[in-house]
């Protein structure tokens, strides 16, 4: 036996989808308007997982030219069948629901296969049966009217795959267990002991989330509401417990015939969720016909025990930006690149200045790694020698184009002189609060042999909602500010449905340039 902490994925990684073939587990999450789309992880035992690729990696697989931060890519299902996996999402900044294939999971993934004006709604999944048939499940506005915000339906229709096109008629199947219901989605199909089980989230994607299900004999229903939904839910545990927003579940079993639940939920830290909605494991039985989760408890657990052979999961995380560009699946960009900003050569990163801002619905020149937690120290060694007056470069705690904290050096002429000067920046809808400066002198310098260079060390230390600013010298630290409040980057306050990432940025503020900065060294480890 081996024993797993929850979140098994932590930070901005949601709306998990599951599947097994042989003794390999492979997941998929949502990536909204970060880009590359949907990354993929491989575990053997459903406690060490490896991101082995992204299913959307290219611009014609992905296009997101002006997509809201939590625009994009929705809900994305791993499913297969016969020697092929199958990937199918939402994009609802363009093209809405569309498939795509592997014969290997880490990649190359297909072009698009979109569905068109047929598949209606968002959060699609697909469905084998055991006689091979694929059907589509999809959720949908109430055809008959919306009568309320989240007046929707779940569906189903068959999918010819050899001409990803739908066939026979869409047959609605459920609108989720409570009265009126909000917003039944994610649904997933299962068939298990003659039966066609039926499981979706509802209730909304914030406190009220939960995770129900239903069955029939017929896969077109009528379908039996459980009678113990939902089935697994934290918004009866109160405003003040850690863990919340429980729901958008996938099930799996393994080869000994145990089942297990992936979903997404969030931890809260001091009144605030920064890290995004996560991936999380629970155990399942089945009795009486029906599903039950973490039987006896009822709710999630922090630590999960498997029966599989290997050494415990460590809680400790270090993250780099890799350099050498051999092992770059985890870093994000946004949108689509269509001027490569960045080069990789002898062991550094050459970052070009670009004219898009992080404010901007666009481009910018910004690679991230996801937060994983809310104790970490963000380190950013960065040779700034080639910046213009006007132009900026630095770190950056990103929740979305509107909401962000901007560690920066910039050149600025004081007195006639050009002079770089350190910035910590709050960017709150949009608009730019200076929190403090600090001009730069030699003793602040990571590197004095070639002082003109400006090799700098950024430093964030975060500690829980707040955070502190240095700059690490020859000399020692230079603290800019400490505990500054940063309790806005939270989906609490920004909305939408992303957590933070924190990553290195440049930009020449609008005017084309020329410039560039050198990364040496980008890490955050966690405590």
């Amino acid at each position: 036996m081996i024993k797993v902490k929850n979140p098994i994925l932590p930070g901005f990684y949601p709306d998990p989808s599951i599947c097994r073939v042989g003794e390999d587990f492979y997941i998929v999450n949502s990536t909204f308007a970060y880009f590359p789309g949907v990354p993929v992880w491989h575990s053997k035992d459903l406690a060490h997982w490896q991101q082995i690729g992204n299913v959307l990696d290219r611009n014609s697989q992905l296009p997101l030219e002006g997509c809201q931060h939590s625009q994009g890519i929705f809900a994305p299902v791993i499913r297969y069948w016969d020697g092929v996996f199958y990937m199918i999402t939402t994009n609802v900044s363009a093209g809405g629901n569309f498939i795509v294939t592997a014969k290997d999971p880490s990649g190359p993934w297909s072009e698009p296969y979109y569905l068109g004006e047929e598949a209606q709604g968002i959060d699609p999944s697909l469905f084998f049966d055991t006689d091979g048939t694929c059907y589509y499940v999809g959720t949908r506005p109430n055809p008959e009217g919306v009568r309320y915000n989240g007046d929707w339906e779940i569906w189903v229709q068959e999918l010819d795959l050899s001409s990803m096109k739908f066939t026979g008629k869409s047959q609605a199947i459920w609108k989720g267990a409570l009265k009126d219901v909000i917003w039944p989605e994610g649904p997933h199909l299962y068939k298990k002991d003659d039966y066609y089980y039926l499981m979706i989230a509802e209730g909304g994607t914030g406190p009220n989330h939960a995770v129900t299900t239903a069955r029939s004999r017929n896969i077109w229903g009528p379908y039996e509401n459980n009678p113990n939904n939902p089935i697994l839910t934290h918004r009866h545990l109160g405003k003040d417990y850690p863990v919340i927003y429980v729901g958008h579940a996938d099930l799996v079993d393994d080869t000994a015939g145990n089942w297990y639940m992936v979903m997404l939920a969030s931890r809260r830290c001091e009144g605030y969720v920064g890290l995004g909605r996560e991936t999380f494991l629970a155990k399942v039985v089945w009795e009486d016909g029906w599903p039950v989760v973490n039987p006896g408890v009822g709710k999630l657990e922090e630590e999960v025990e498997l029966p599989f052979d290997g050494s415990e999961k460590t809680d400790k995380w270090v993250q780099t930006l890799d350099l050498t560009g051999e092992n770059t699946f985890d870093i994000v960009k946004l949108r689509n690149t269509r001027k490569e900003f960045w080069h990789y050569q002898e062991g550094e990163l050459k970052l070009s200045c670009l004219p898009q801002t992080l404010k901007e619905l666009a481009c910018p020149a910004y690679l991230g790694l996801r937060q994983l937690d809310y104790q970490y120290e963000a380190k950013l060694t960065i040779l700034l020698g080639e910046l213009k007056e006007g132009e900026e470069a630095g770190l950056v705690i990103l929740q979305s184009n509107e909401y962000h904290i901007l560690f920066r050096a910039k050149k600025e002429v004081r007195e006639t002189v050009e002079q770089p000067v350190l910035q910590v920046v709050k960017v709150i809808k949009g608009i730019d609060q200076i929190l403090g400066e600090q001009y730069i002198n030699t003793n602040m310098l990571w590197d004095t042999k070639t002082p003109d260079s400006l090799v700098l060390r950024f430093m964030i230390k975060g500690h829980g909602q707040k955070a502190d600013f240095l700059l690490l010298g020859t000399e020692g630290e230079t603290t800019i500010l400490e505990d500054v409040d940063i309790h806005e980057m939270s989906t609490e306050v920004a909305g939408g449905f992303v957590g933070n990432t924190i990553g290195v940025y440049a930009t020449s503020n609008g005017a084309e340039s020329d410039s560039c900065v050198y990364v040496k060294e980008f890490r955050i480890a966690y405590s």
